[in-house]
């Protein structure tokens, strides 16, 4: 229980070192996620409109109040299991240096925070807010040991980013904008299942109950199909009449090689360097990925603005 684990290790805390562990238990390093809200601001020729930019930082700040929140209360199911794991144990809940139920409080105040400023900003990004957190929760509770759903859960979180960010700013969403992001989010979600698998070995069932119906042989099948799902629905997004019709040509077709790099240099870091349990810290790592996303972002946005 996590009564249990936290008497054991607890130490009094000051104000400053509790608000300074709720905000690590955060987990600051996944706001990098959080960027795809600026996706339809993007896409929507409208980088330079400063209402719209105002409301999808806006929607940005809400986002990581509430992915903040989901860790807190994800860290409280997970507390006995991670406190076994090799690089996890040492997080503030299960080390023992934040309490579980200050953990609770913290997370129910960034979820009410998150979600009233979400009504606030858009009536269609509040509800989307709720539904995330509703569907976060019920994966901590129980789709986390479900084998395939986990994944598709995890992989909404990407969704309801980068949906959430066009709602935000009143654009409307594209079928293809979403079926890109659900074939990437699905790439990098397998990829995490297949690193930690690899990586924590026989202990991966002791960690996370699902990995025990996993094995690298149907990940690499998963992998393959999404993989060759986000190019084909990326590259149909190029040509597509609506695209070409927004944008006056078809010139977004020039991109697609940087996604095809991008694509197969996280392959090559999953299969070669062991890579991808944590995708924030191997896309921040790894100088040629950040080259080529920097690439892709300059060359998009020559090509949508001038």
């Amino acid at each position: 229980m996590p009564e249990k684990i936290y008497s054991q290790k607890s130490v009094a805390l000051s104000l400053p070192k509790t608000i300074y562990y709720i905000f690590i238990s955060t987990r600051p390093k996944q706001w990098i996620k959080n960027i795809l809200v600026f996706a339809g601001l993007f896409f929507a020729k409208d980088v330079f409109d400063v209402a719209k930019i105002t409301d999808a930082f806006l929607a940005f700040i809400a986002f990581c109040l509430i992915s903040g929140s989901v860790y807190l209360i994800n860290d409280f199911f997970d507390l006995e299991k991670d406190a076994q794991h090799p690089l996890k144990k040492y997080r503030p809940l299960p080390s023992g240096k934040l309490s579980p139920y200050t953990a609770i409080v913290a997370a129910l105040i960034l979820m009410a925070v998150a979600i009233i400023g979400g009504f606030l900003l858009n009536l269609y990004f509040g509800i989307m807010l709720a539904v995330y957190v509703l569907l976060n929760l019920a994966y901590s509770v129980y789709f986390k040991r479900v084998v395939i759903l986990d994944v598709m859960i995890i992989a909404s979180g990407f969704m309801f980013r980068a949906v959430g960010g066009t709602l935000a700013i009143h654009e409307p969403v594209s079928s293809w904008f979403i079926l890109c992001t659900i074939f990437l989010a699905l790439f990098l979600a397998l990829s995490k299942r297949r690193a930690e698998l690899i990586t924590l070995g026989e202990n991966a069932i002791h960690t996370r109950k699902s990995l025990e119906q996993y094995d690298s042989k149907f990940l690499d099948q998963m992998i393959t199909v999404v993989t060759t799902g986000c190019l084909m629905s990326y590259a149909l997004y190029t040509l597509d009449e609506q695209t070409v019709a927004k944008f006056g040509h078809q010139r977004l077709l020039w991109t697609i090689p940087f996604v095809i790099y991008g694509l197969f240099r996280y392959l090559y870091m999953v299969y070669k360097k062991q890579d991808g349990e944590a995708p924030e810290n191997a896309i921040l790592g790894d100088r040629p990925l950040l080259v080529c996303i920097g690439l892709y972002a300059l060359t998009v946005f020559i090509i949508i603005y001038f």
